[in-house]
């Protein structure tokens, strides 16, 4: 008898232990940045998934400070973060946070094709310096130090063009609430005005054959670390000659030289990648809808787009994306009817394609698998070079080995009829090497085959400044 209270005893000591363990906590009692220089300290703070004062699970400590690294590192403010945990007792710590940060001024010469990507640009229109945009695009990341963004852009070449952006994430105390403010003007002598053969078609001239202006502003609310809601307002106008008219009467919704109209758009995404710029492990989700007002030419676009990595080992990661688009058209017109190779709505293996619609499908699947990294080395031997070397960021280069399939779809109501790839099912396959670097440098390098028999190597990619 008085053993078996003894063990009971003993049983219950051990269940009341075994429940504290799993239910003890760290309160957090101070949390410490050090190396923002410009980038105000609640900035910081706001991509933090815990403050001063809470508590958190002891087996959960590595997994909130990773959030944390990951969050800061997406934010594109700095080059590197390192969140650690200082222990002040058995219940209470100090988060201990280190950030390096970007250059946030970039006055940077402007040079890019206006294809819809290089290879179109190298191959289909011969690398031709006609169909290039140059000038000067000044950029100002972080300008006051709260993630805010300048851009001012007087850029000329194929297209004479005049950008001025501004940014402000957040508006109130709380940082919910941001809002920006947008102006465009374009002018250029050469217009797309037909599709055949699902290639674009071009009429040039020597003056301007269109030229059009866009304002817009937006709100942007964003209740928690991963999800972001966007109302934006917007206004402008387009013009063509009497060239470009009747190269193409059905260019614009009101069959006219001149169209005006106001739009309204809404955007809901929730992101969670370890990386945003190229993500190993996470998912995305991203809902928009378009709608243009224009008296009886209106237009409604819906697009739905999910992305979904998940890491299989270190080394080796799958990553699979669908893409949905689709559109009340007004009418058939030409600029409405534009889907598959324009903007999100890229296939491998297509890129000197484009297929015009009423909706379109895309589902890639990808594997990558890190094939090597290099870190350039600080020391090189040469004294004016590693005093330079001193104040560069550290520069690490990963190489990721990949390959992926794509399947798409474009259901076209009135499909021209030297259209091949509308209404049909669209399938691609490759291999490629993606190069990833500081500034979120993303190169890929892809071979691919589609249905069509074509086979080529084509370059993607770009950094984020």
């Amino acid at each position: 008898m008085f053993k078996n209270i003894v063990l009971k005893g003993i049983l219950f000591v051990f269940f009341i232990g075994v429940h504290f363990q799993v239910h003890a906590q760290y309160k957090i009692a101070q949390i410490n940045i050090e190396g923002n220089v410009k980038t105000k300290q609640y900035i910081i703070l706001r991509e933090l998934p815990y403050t001063v004062g809470t508590e958190i699970p002891k087996d959960s400590m590595a997994i909130y400070n990773t959030i944390a690294k990951e969050q800061l590192i997406n934010t594109s403010l700095f080059l590197e973060a390192s969140v650690t945990t200082k222990f002040i007792d058995s219940t209470t710590i100090h988060i201990d946070i280190k950030v390096s940060e970007r250059w946030y001024l970039f006055p940077l010469p402007y040079f890019r094709w206006v294809d819809r990507n290089f290879s179109e640009w190298w191959n289909e229109q011969h690398h031709s310096l006609d169909r290039v945009n140059y000038g000067i695009n000044f950029r100002q990341s972080n300008a006051t130090g709260n993630n805010d963004k300048i851009v001012l852009g007087l850029i000329t070449g194929y297209t004479k063009q005049a950008v001025v952006r501004y940014q402000f994430p957040y508006l109130d105390k709380k940082m919910h609430f941001g809002m920006g403010l947008g102006w465009q003007y374009f002018s250029q002598k050469e217009m797309n005005v037909a599709t055949l053969y699902d290639k674009q078609v071009f009429t040039k001239t020597l003056q301007p054959i269109q030229n059009g202006y866009r304002t817009n502003i937006n709100l942007l609310y964003r209740p928690n670390l991963y999800e972001r809601h966007i109302l934006q307002l917007g206004y402008g106008n387009a013009e063509i000659s009497d060239t470009g008219f009747m190269a193409q009467p059905k260019y614009f919704p009101n069959f006219q030289k001149s169209f005006s109209y106001l739009d309204v758009s809404l955007a809901f995404s929730k992101t969670h990648f370890d990386y945003n710029a190229y993500p190993a492990q996470g998912n995305s989700n991203e809902l928009s809808i378009y709608q243009r007002i224009s008296g009886g030419n209106n237009l409604t676009s819906i697009n739905y787009r999910n992305v979904t990595a998940h890491k299989i080992s270190p080394s080796n990661t799958l990553l699979f994306e669908s893409n949905l688009q689709a559109k009340l058209l007004p009418n058939q017109n030409y600029i409405d009817r534009k889907l598959l190779g324009y903007g999100t709505m890229q296939m491998n293996g297509f890129e000197y394609y484009i297929v015009d619609g009423n909706a379109a499908g895309i589902v890639k699947a990808e594997l990558h698998h890190l094939l090597a990294s290099y870190t350039v080395p600080k020391h090189t031997g040469i004294a004016w070079a590693d005093q330079i070397n001193k104040h560069l960021p550290t520069i690490n280069y990963n190489f990721w080995l990949k390959a992926f399939a794509n399947l798409g779809y474009v259901y076209s109501e009135h499909p021209a009829n030297t259209s091949k790839l509308s209404n049909t099912l669209l399938k691609t396959i490759g291999i490629g090497l993606d190069i990833i670097s500081v500034y979120d440098l993303v190169i890929k390098i892809d071979y691919s085959v589609n249905q069509l028999g074509d086979k080529g190597v084509y370059l993607h990619g770009g950094i984020n400044f």
